[in-house]
């Protein structure tokens, strides 16, 4: 089993490249299968988009020795009650019993470096991880995702930016179904140890949330029966007094998952 290593947190959290390996607290490789996936996966005011994030510059001669820009941390795009929320979210993993994972850019990025060796270098613009395919800071996902130790309880913060308006002056609901698939996602990953997909996504949405909203969503693992994992999923305001969404969710633990062949153009 390869070891993941604590990951530092706060603002104060480096922007640059650096020269050690990081990979997320939820993703663990178990030996001989190989690689697992991604995590399966928000700050701005409606007014104006922020200029993009710098992001690590790595040839493709480099991608196996300088890891990826971890962007689960405060930028300019975060509002004010984004970052006070992030703190007060921070200070619970000051005792160990909760851990924040790391967020790249690509899903590449999520895997040890060792497997990314044998993948090879991606030439090009390449794929992106879905929640981080913009640069601009804040205009689309900004989000945190933490881990309670006993690896069954997993809550992401979020705001979802003006690029994932749905009717005017809200989210778009699949932008909502997508932060409650990657927050199952996260904790069923944890659970499982090993690659999940989604099997089923049940979501009922109470009240529609503005964009710009900052929101909690928490997630629960509900029963474990074989390669099925069973969860919930909540998403309110942080003050708990707004509940958006709710859902349950069916994920499938994944053996022996190989990357899918290169698309063709």
């Amino acid at each position: 089993m390869i070891q993941i290593p604590n990951v530092p947190d706060g603002d104060n959290i480096p922007q640059l490249c650096h020269q050690t390996l990081v990979v997320p607290t939820a993703v663990l490789v178990p030996a001989p299968h190989g690689a697992t996936a991604a995590p399966h996966g928000i700050a701005m005011t409606i007014g104006g988009v922020p200029p993009p994030r710098p992001h690590c510059c790595v040839s493709p001669q480099a991608l196996c020795s300088v890891s990826p820009q971890d962007l689960a941390v405060p930028n300019a795009g975060w509002s004010v009650a984004m970052r006070e929320q992030f703190q007060h979210l921070l200070r619970r993993t000051a005792d160990g019993s909760w851990r924040r994972i790391p967020s790249y850019r690509r899903g590449l990025d999520y895997l040890p470096e060792v497997v990314q060796m044998v993948v090879g270098p991606v030439t090009g613009p390449g794929p992106r991880h879905f929640l981080r395919n913009l640069d601009a800071e804040g205009a689309g996902f900004e989000y945190a995702i933490f881990l309670h130790s006993s690896g069954h309880h997993a809550q992401c913060l979020c705001q979802l930016g003006p690029y994932l308006e749905g009717h005017h002056g809200f989210a778009h609901g699949g932008a909502i179904a997508t932060l409650i698939d990657t927050t199952v996602g996260a904790c069923a990953l944890a659970v499982a140890k090993t690659s999940v997909m989604t099997a089923k996504l049940n979501i009922s949405y109470l009240v529609p949330m503005p964009v710009g909203a900052v929101v909690v969503a928490d997630s629960r693992m509900e029963r474990h029966e074989g390669r099925k994992i069973f969860l919930s999923c909540r998403v309110h305001d942080t003050k708990g007094d707004t509940l958006y969404a709710e859902a349950t969710a069916l994920f499938i633990q994944v053996e022996n998952t190989k990357p899918p062949p290169a698309a063709r153009p």
